[in-house]
């Protein structure tokens, strides 16, 4: 077979790709380490879903496999350093996520900001629920300047926000700084100041653990935390002791390690740590944007000596895919409908 889908795309994108490609769409597979590697013996391209590892192992049992691609981005499910050996190209949609996380961000401070909500919701009266405060007028640390921050920014500031920054890989002349209206400062600085953070750190391994007792100390006092970034970046003892001693008031985080506040870990049952399942990319317009992304990128890498002349393929569309991976242009009224189609989820 041509490709193999284990992750599914939108039915607009699949429908396009099946008109041009034989593919199968398996996602039991995910579970299934060994009937994987039977299909993927014959298989030139590949949809994975995140948690399916693809190691030199794997890649033994992919003789023809041209093509890994995700739907979302992750940095340490693929072994890149075993598929460049291979030839084998690395595809990920890395901006297709970027304003829903951006927007879920804003959500998860709006919420923080107004934590009486929920017990307002639930029915309890005023003079029990906690008094909120309102972003404007507020100080916000964003700390690390992924593509997420970039949209993140002028959302806050349109609010009325004052925005801090910094990030380890970003040094604090660079003009990126002056064209978001973000203030770089050290990292102690950052924290000390902010009334919220908002963390959207690009995960390396030389972070793990980064943000430990040392680094959280200079928290100003009921500071609020939202993040989308690997929850490995946090040292979770330190966390912890933050999140009770009044430093951190209350911490939202999205896509956390299963393990990382589950029994035995010293996170576990601390009532002001929050966490998603990866919520922040789960949204019918970043999905439409991934699956026409991986569509693309998979038909161009399967006939590459036709791709740019096939004529179900507009140089317009190319200009959107290039600035989708380049730049992170991924505002969803950049894609009109007459180009994907509907924003229906995939139906199973």
């Amino acid at each position: 077979m041509d490709v193999l889908l284990v992750d599914p795309l939108v039915p607009e994108a699949l429908s396009w790709l099946q008109e041009r490609h034989d593919v199968s769409y398996r996602p039991e597979l995910g579970d299934d380490p060994i009937k994987l590697r039977s299909h993927t013996y014959k298989t030139r391209a590949i949809v994975l879903p995140p948690h399916v590892v693809v190691s030199r192992e794997f890649l033994d049992f992919s003789p023809k496999l041209l093509l890994i691609a995700r739907m979302q981005i992750s940095s340490d499910n693929t072994d890149l350093e075993a598929c460049a050996r291979r030839q084998v190209r690395v595809v990920q949609a890395r901006s297709a996520t970027v304003r829903s996380n951006a927007e879920y961000l804003l959500y998860g401070l709006l919420m923080l900001y107004r934590r009486g909500m929920i017990s307002a919701l639930l029915g309890r009266q005023l003079a029990q629920v906690r008094m909120g405060r309102e972003l404007a007028g507020s100080t916000v640390g964003l700390l690390g300047l992924a593509p997420v921050a970039h949209t993140l920014a002028p959302m806050l500031k349109a609010m009325g926000v004052r925005l801090l920054g910094y990030d380890p890989a970003v040094h604090h002349a660079a003009p990126i700084w002056d064209k978001l209206g973000v203030e770089p400062v050290s990292l102690p600085e950052l924290l000390a100041r902010s009334d919220a953070v908002s963390l959207q750190v690009v995960y390396a391994v030389r972070f793990r653990g980064w943000l430990n007792e040392h680094v959280l100390n200079h928290c100003k006092p009921g500071q609020l935390w939202v993040g989308v970034s690997r929850s490995s970046l946090f040292d979770p003892a330190a966390l912890a002791h933050a999140l009770t001693d009044g430093r951190i008031d209350a911490c939202l985080l999205d896509g956390a390690n299963p393990n990382f506040a589950a029994e035995g870990s010293p996170l576990f049952g601390i009532p002001n740590l929050h966490l998603t399942p990866r919520l922040g990319s789960h949204t019918r317009e970043a999905k439409l944007r991934s699956s026409w992304y991986v569509a693309h990128r998979v038909h161009e890498t399967l006939t590459p000596s036709t791709t740019r002349g096939d004529p179900g393929i507009r140089a317009s569309d190319f200009a959107l895919l290039d600035s989708l991976d380049i730049v992170g242009n991924d505002d969803p009224q950049s894609i009109s409908p007459s180009q994907w189609g509907s924003l229906e989820p995939p139906r199973r």
